[in-house]
C-alpha cells in the first residue's frame, strides 16, 4: 500500500516499480489519491485492468470488497473450450509457471535424481515431472519415457492440479475420464496413474510428479507417503530456484537508500 503522506515523486515512482514486476502477475492494485502522472503510468503498465485509481479513502472499503469477492474476472487463457478440465486461477497459475522459467530448460541432475528415486522407489516402468502449458505437458524430468512432451489434453495431471493431494487412477482404461486418452488407447498402453501436485513459492501448481504403469495397479500408504514426499521435494527445489534468482538480483543491482528495491522480473 502507497502512504497517502509520501510525495508525489516517491509515489510515482513505487507505482513504476508495481508496473514493472511481473511477479506480481495479475494482482489488484488500489491507488488512492493519485495524480494525473499517477494514472498516466497506470494506462502504459502490465494490466490496466487490474490497476484502479480511487479519488479518496472513502472508495476504499467498497473497492476492498470488490476485489475479495473476485469482482476482478480473469479471462480464461483459452481461446476455445478445452477438453480437459482446468483450475479457476488457471490465468494466474500460467502466469506462475512462466515466472518459474522452467519450461523448455535442460535436463538438471537435481530434478532427474526425484523421478529415478519415484520410479524406483514405487517399481514404476514411467515417472514423470510435468508442467502445463495452455497446449503442452512438458516433461521438466521424465524417467523411462523417450517423449519430451505431449499435449495438453493427454494430461493426466490435468486432474491433479485440481486437488492437494494425491491424484490415483488404478486402472485408466475403465476410468470414464481416461478410456479414451491417446496415451491409454495408443501404443503408450498405459493403465496406471499417480500424481501429485507440485507447487511454486506462492502456492501456485505448477505440474505433478507422477509415476506410470503398463498394469492396472495401485499404491499403499506408504508408496503414497513417498510419492508425496518427493513431490514436495521437488516443490522445495523450484522454491530454493526462486530464492536464488531474488538473491543474486539483489546482489546485482544493491538495495536502495530507502532500504528497498524493486523485486526482479522473472525470467
Amino acid at each position: 500500500m502507497i502512504e497517502a503522506e509520501q510525495s508525489g515523486g516517491n509515489r510515482l515512482a513505487v507505482l513504476e516499480s508495481l508496473h514493472a514486476d511481473a511477479a506480481l502477475g495479475r494482482t489488484r492494485i488500489l491507488i488512492v489519491g493519485h495524480s494525473a502522472a499517477e494514472r498516466q503510468t497506470g494506462a502504459v503498465g502490465l494490466d490496466t485492468g487490474m490497476t484502479l485509481f480511487l479519488d479518496g479513502l472513502p472508495a476504499l472499503p467498497a473497492a476492498i470488497e470488490a476485489a475479495i469477492r473476485g469482482a476482478v474476472e480473469y479471462p480464461a487463457p483459452f481461446e476455445t473450450p478445452p477438453s480437459f478440465p482446468f483450475p479457476d486461477n488457471e490465468s494466474q497459475r500460467l502466469l506462475a509457471l512462466e515466472r518459474s522459467g522452467l519450461v523448455g530448460t535442460p535436463p538438471e541432475d537435481s530434478f532427474d535424481r526425484l523421478t529415478w528415486l519415484a520410479a524406483r522407489s514405487l517399481d514404476a516402468p514411467v515417472a514423470l515431472l510435468t508442467l502445463l502449458t495452455p497446449t503442452r505437458q512438458w516433461f521438466k524430468s521424465r524417467y523411462g519415457l523417450d517423449l519430451a512432451e505431449t499435449p495438453r489434453g493427454w494430461a493426466f495431471c490435468n486432474h491433479t492440479i485440481l486437488q492437494k493431494g494425491i491424484m490415483i487412477a488404478e486402472n485408466l482404461a475403465t476410468d470414464q475420464r481416461f478410456a479414451e486418452n491417446p496415451a491409454v488407447l495408443g501404443e503408450l498402453g498405459f493403465r496406471f496413474y499417480a500424481g501429485c501436485p507440485v507447487v511454486d513459492p506462492d502456492g501456485f501448481t505448477l505440474g505433478s510428479l507422477c509415476v506410470i504403469d503398463t498394469r492396472p495397479r495401485t499404491l499403499d500408504d506408504t508408496q503414497k507417503q513417498t510419492l508425496a514426499n518427493l513431490a514436495a521435494l521437488a516443490s522445495d527445489e523450484i522454491k530454493l530456484r526462486s530464492t536464488d534468482r531474488q538473491l543474486r538480483w539483489a546482489i546485482e543491482h544493491g538495495a536502495p537508500k530507502n532500504g528497498r528495491a524493486a523485486a526482479p522480473a522473472q525470467s
